[in-house]
């Protein structure tokens, strides 16, 4: 596969990391790559991981509960400070999409590896975001212009459009506050239902609402773009494959997307990113109805779990361009018209068991083994002995191969998990096999309702 040159050494010296596990250490090695210095924080339940011991530097900011240490503003900037950092990098999840964090790393004299706090809290509210699009002529699903005061107001536009409709939260994101409503009868309750989730996940109570699209496909594009105005596209990933609005395995390119459709999405992302005066690494995310009609859903202001399945049919190492634009560095890739090269996929493996409705699965990681050969690729912090805890998100590992088309990605996938051995902790690696062999999968019948034909 061509790989995309880049330069060697970015302009930053020493980045902070302010998360943990298998995202930590993939800032971790491409900081070593680059030069940079790392420091990683750390709470007291990480304090024998992986990240710890590779770090450059490292700082304990608390107790095992993420709300008394990765989430503790003061002692995350402070270590920042302490250690002499000229950047804060989030990762995904915890501060990543929190303006004030965002704001208040640049008011302590910092950089935030990151679009601009402005720019998070535009993106953050669907409802801005989607009026932005509009202007930029992204289209967007039919629904109300605004947050709705009442279940008698949605229940107005569900009329006017048609059920099913998708309630949503107004701060939303990760799958939270949303509730199908497939009939009338249904909208009080759900609106109450949904209403209180948005209150204690977010701190906001206001909803939207927009058509519910059947058999829809979630299509993503990943975006980077520099301080200076220039915006490409890496090309599209498909994320269909989710249970609970919470993604369970990805590809790319998006299986039966043509050329055509392909240029649409990319043009609609990079206007939206220009819309939103996006800088770093951003996702722009798509329904898509069985005709063939993309409308943007939300854009995410940070790098993406899946991020590994574009930098393998590209060759672009995200991360890397990230911190270069961070140091203020023009971007060092262009779009190319061999993208994407080959096909690549990637599991979520997570330390929950799929026979008893996901559950977690908390444990000491008994034996270890992953895979490797031809265009395999494990992203993941776990060694032999690794405490499963309950306090952080249950994903261990993501496993990602390459092919030079999507059935030797799949035969590739397919090697790897057999090959993966994580005993003590239940995980997901059954049902992905169990995935990866259901015929609609294999015909690439890709939608959101896929798992609930094959699980």
């Amino acid at each position: 596969m061509k790989m995309v040159k880049r330069s060697v050494k970015g302009t930053l010296k020493k980045v902070l990391i302010a998360n943990r596990g298998e995202i930590a250490l993939r800032v971790i090695r491409t900081c070593k790559e680059l030069g940079i210095k790392s420091v990683i924080v750390y709470s007291e339940a990480d304090k024998d991981t992986l990240p710890v011991l590779l770090a450059d530097e490292r700082v304990c900011v608390g107790p095992a509960p993420a709300s008394a240490s990765y989430l503790n503003f003061s002692r995350v900037i402070s270590a920042a400070l302490v250690k002499g950092c000229d950047a804060v990098h989030p990762g995904y999840g915890f501060l990543s999409e929190n303006a004030d964090f965002a704001e208040a790393v640049i008011e302590s004299g910092l950089i935030f590896i990151g679009p601009k706090p402005e720019t998070i809290r535009l993106l953050g509210d669907k409802v801005m975001a989607r009026q932005r699009m509009k202007e930029a002529g992204v289209p967007v699903v039919p629904g109300s212009d605004g947050a709705l005061d009442s279940f008698r107001d949605a229940l107005k536009v569900a009329r006017e459009i048609g059920f099913p409709v998708l309630l949503k939260a107004v701060g939303g994101g990760g799958g939270k506050g949303m509730r199908v409503i497939r009939e009338e009868a249904e909208m009080e309750s759900g609106w109450n239902l949904c209403q209180g989730e948005a209150k204690s996940s977010f701190g906001d109570d206001r909803l939207f609402l927009e058509k519910y699209l059947s058999n829809a496909r979630h299509i993503e594009v990943q975006i980077l773009a520099d301080a200076r105005g220039n915006v490409i596209s890496l090309g599209e990933r498909d994320c269909s494959a989710q249970r609970r609005h919470q993604k369970l395995l990805e590809e790319s390119p998006a299986p039966g997307v043509t050329a055509e459709m392909r240029q649409r999405l990319n043009e609609w992302a990079k206007a939206g990113a220009q819309a939103a005066g996006y800088i770093s690494a951003g996702t722009v995310e798509f329904i898509c109805d069985e005709g063939g009609n993309c409308y943007f859903m939300e854009m995410n202001a940070r790098l993406q779990v899946e991020h590994p399945v574009t930098e393998m049919v590209t060759g672009v190492d995200i991360v890397a361009e990230q911190l270069k634009i961070a140091g203020g560095q023009r971007l060092g890739v262009r779009e190319q018209r061999e993208w994407p090269f080959g096909h690549a996929l990637e599991c979520r493996v997570y330390a929950e068991d799929p026979d008893d409705d996901f559950k977690p699965s908390p444990g000491v990681v008994a034996d270890l083994v992953f895979p490797g050969g031809p265009g395999v690729r494990v992203d993941s912090a776990l060694t032999l002995g690794s405490q499963i805890t309950p306090f952080y998100d249950p994903l261990i590992a993501k496993i990602v191969t390459w092919g030079r088309d999507r059935e030797e990605a799949i035969a590739r996938m397919e090697r790897a998990l057999t090959e993966t051995v994580i005993s003590g902790v239940a995980t997901t690696i059954g049902f992905h096999r169990r995935l990866l062999s259901s015929p609609r999968f294999r015909k690439g019948n890709l939608t959101t309702t896929l798992l609930d034909d094959v699980w």
